[in-house]
């Protein structure tokens, strides 16, 4: 367990990580190989991109709460330009392994059509809510830069009022909605990968994290309000 009152360290959380993410590459490249291992670069690129936003994320926080060092190298705005060029390679790398791939998991469009926007739909909801309700920025992660967003009341608006994760669990869905709408079979495999991870991002580096830094939110709320009633 993390102490509330010190900041995770940069390596808490991170054996769950790295176990897990071996333990999937296993099944991804059994997947691969089982459909006959089509367009190898194109294929793990897609798979490389999410774990390179992840480690990048998670490195960018770790070194910001312990220390300020992501702020004092290349600091918030540095930060956000990097998340958001790595969150639209997960998309351009895995539509364009979908397109190269088209037609590979050889389904009818009536299926694929309802499918797909079947998928679309929520993750479509989910981004247009994160985007107006929630802040794109919040979402990058700025409450490790900012104290400010600590303090903010939690979404209830949009996808929110059904999860309170609803990017994680609702916006990953246009992965899959990419992968079945060109009907590809490896982009699949590689969507599936990508929302599994994502998942363990959040129970490796985002909750040891919101541990720390809303705990000590708390605390100081509680501070200040001794004092104002001294």
């Amino acid at each position: 367990m993390t102490n509330s009152k010190t900041a995770a360290s940069l390596w808490v959380g991170q054996t769950l990580h790295f176990t897990c993410l071996t333990l999937l590459l296993f099944p991804v490249y059994g997947a691969w190989q089982y459909i006959g291992g089509p367009f190898p670069v194109f294929f793990w690129c897609a798979v490389a991109v999410p774990v390179v936003h992840q480690i990048v994320v998670w490195l960018a926080w770790r070194l910001e709460i312990q220390s300020a060092a992501t702020s004092k190298t290349i600091g918030f705005h540095g930060y956000v330009v990097i998340f958001f060029v790595l969150f639209a390679g997960r998309f351009v790398s895995l539509f364009t392994l979908a397109w190269v791939d088209r037609g590979s998991l050889d389904l009818n469009v009536l299926p694929v059509t309802i499918l797909t926007i079947l998928l679309a739909l929520p993750g479509i909801y989910a981004i247009y809510s994160v985007q107006r309700y929630f802040g794109m920025t919040r979402a990058a992660g700025a409450d490790h830069f900012d104290s400010r967003y600590r303090s903010m009341p939690l979404v209830k608006k949009g996808i929110f009022r059904f999860t309170n994760n609803g990017m994680y669990l609702y916006a990953f869905l246009l992965f899959w909605a990419g992968a079945v709408g060109l009907n590809s079979r490896a982009a699949l495999i590689v969507a599936a990968f990508s929302h599994v991870y994502i998942w363990v991002h959040f129970y490796a580096t985002e909750k040891p994290d919101m541990n720390y830094l809303y705990s000590a939110t708390a605390k100081q709320g509680q501070s200040d309000a001794a004092e104002a009633s001294s």
